[in-house]
């Protein structure tokens, strides 16, 4: 059903409504594949066809899409979260008010100490968002009001993105790591599954993402190596391998916690699968403890850790690439800026 483009008595009502309309359309359309719990699935797109008052409620809906298995959500609602109380500060009458120089004087508020990455983020919810309510809405005399922005002039995107160094560990840091594994305190029933997660994220190099879809039938003993399928970005597959001393106790140890009747290698105490928030706390008490603070803390950096190293010890980058399961070999180049052996020649000219 269409809507005309300002049909509530308030711009705030207004605006919230197209945003929830919209998230609610993207929760149907993002890759559901994450997706375990399909009563709660339901539940969340029913509540997102009622009204909902506030800013907030919606969030919160969201988190709980995300944690269901949507991921994806989070790069639309959290700039759209941005631009609604943005716009609520202008004091706008109708949605008709919004021009290009709002959305560009908001992205340059909101984006300005952001990398270029999450900038074009930004950018793309901003424009999704708006060509969603250019097809969505309808008067009564079926005319539709169409915003049409482009952003093709945001001076934020204009200039070719810089190539930013991902945050890994130094060789004291990561022996200080793996100490902290054994010695940060969790719950007895946790504590095996937690020291387990960050163990094949490390050794393999896989995504977040990809650790906690892991099926329990998918690890495989072969003589010494633990053989892993992954399925990646795009239902890509591929096998990762773990040496069985460094994972073999705490595997045997999660396994008398673990609950039998989730096909998930990794799950709660209830048999859900984990979320990255979850992963995100874990990490924290290891670094912590460790007392190493990075650029940024994630799992992700123990992904950037095993590329660096795995670059540095064969100086492969087709390796880097199939280990990793990039598409491109570009992506993999970014190890190459850590290699100290051949930045060395650069000082030896002179000699």
């Amino acid at each position: 059903m269409r809507y005309p483009v300002d049909f509530l008595n308030t711009f705030d009502k207004t605006f919230l409504f197209w945003i929830q309309s919209f998230i609610r359309h993207k929760l149907t359309t993002l890759s559901n594949r994450q997706v375990e719990d399909k009563t709660k699935f339901q539940s969340i797109l029913k509540d997102l066809k009622l009204d909902i008052e506030n800013m907030a409620k919606l969030k919160k809906i969201t988190k709980e899409a995300r944690q269901c298995g949507l991921i994806g959500i989070n790069t639309y609602i959290n700039p759209l979260e941005k631009l609604f109380y943005y716009f609520q500060l202008q004091g706008f009458a109708s949605l008709k008010e919004i021009d290009e120089e709002f959305l560009i004087d908001f992205l340059a508020v909101e984006t300005s100490a952001l990398s270029d990455a999450t900038k074009k983020n930004y950018r793309m919810a901003v424009l999704s968002l708006f060509k969603y309510i250019d097809k969505q809405n309808q008067d009564d005399d079926g005319n539709s009001y169409v915003f049409g922005f482009e952003l093709k002039n945001w001076a934020g995107l204009n200039s070719k993105s810089g190539t930013k160094l991902p945050s890994f560990m130094s060789d004291d840091e990561l022996n200080r790591f793996l100490e902290s594994i054994e010695t940060t305190i969790f719950k007895d029933y946790a504590a095996a599954k937690n020291r387990l997660l960050v163990k094949i994220i490390l050794y393999t190099g896989m995504r977040v993402s990809e650790a906690i879809n892991i099926k329990y039938k998918d690890m495989i003993l072969e003589d010494d190596l633990y053989i892993i399928k992954i399925t990646g970005k795009g239902n890509k597959q591929r096998i990762a391998m773990v040496k069985q001393k460094y994972i073999q106790k705490d595997l045997t140890n999660w396994k008398q916690y673990r609950d039998n009747t989730t096909t998930l290698l990794f799950c709660s105490r209830t048999g859900k699968k984990l979320t990255q928030p979850y992963i995100s706390y874990v990490m924290d008490k290891i670094l912590t403890n460790a007392n190493i603070r990075k650029d940024k803390n994630g799992a992700h950096m123990l992904r950037h850790t095993f590329g660096t190293k795995l670059y540095q010890t064969n100086k492969d980058l087709i390796l880097v690439q199939e280990a990793l399961g990039h598409a491109d070999i570009n992506t993999s180049r970014i190890y190459t800026h850590f290699d100290k052996d051949r930045l060395k020649k650069a000082t030896q000219i002179f000699d």
